[in-house]
């Protein structure tokens, strides 16, 4: 019988490791936008994905990725106050962003991503963005 001790100890370092793993897919999913990254985003978005974009326009997998590959006029995009939640094989990331405009002018947004760890590897299932 495993001890309940080492059971939490393996929880906590499956946790942390997801934790870095979001991170690091957090941060790749910002500059796969600001960098137009069709193929980033191919590996990293769920098939049943959907993006609910700036203008309420709600896109599946497929015009996500075409609408990807279209130059976009912000520069500098950042991320910051970002915040996971891990639930399991699910988490939710909420940030807030900063950019520059296609005109000079300082700009900020938010977003919400949800992803799904399957088999494994986590994807993206959803994100929600503002500006």
């Amino acid at each position: 019988m495993i001890s309940p001790v080492v059971n939490v100890h393996k929880r906590e370092n499956v946790m942390s490791q997801d934790m870095e793993e979001l991170t690091a897919l957090n941060r790749d999913y910002v500059a796969s936008v600001q960098n137009c990254d069709v193929k980033r985003f191919d590996q990293i978005l769920a098939p049943e994905f959907y993006c609910s974009n700036p203008d309420k326009t709600l896109v599946d997998r497929a015009a996500f990725l075409e609408q990807t590959a279209r130059p976009i006029a912000i520069r500098n995009l950042r991320e910051h106050d970002v915040i996971i939640r891990i639930m399991g094989d699910f988490a939710i990331i909420h940030a807030g962003t900063s950019y520059t405009t296609g005109d000079g002018q300082q700009a900020t947004g938010r977003y919400t991503d949800c992803w799904a760890k399957k088999n494994g590897r986590w994807l993206a299932v959803s994100a929600h963005v503002s500006r």
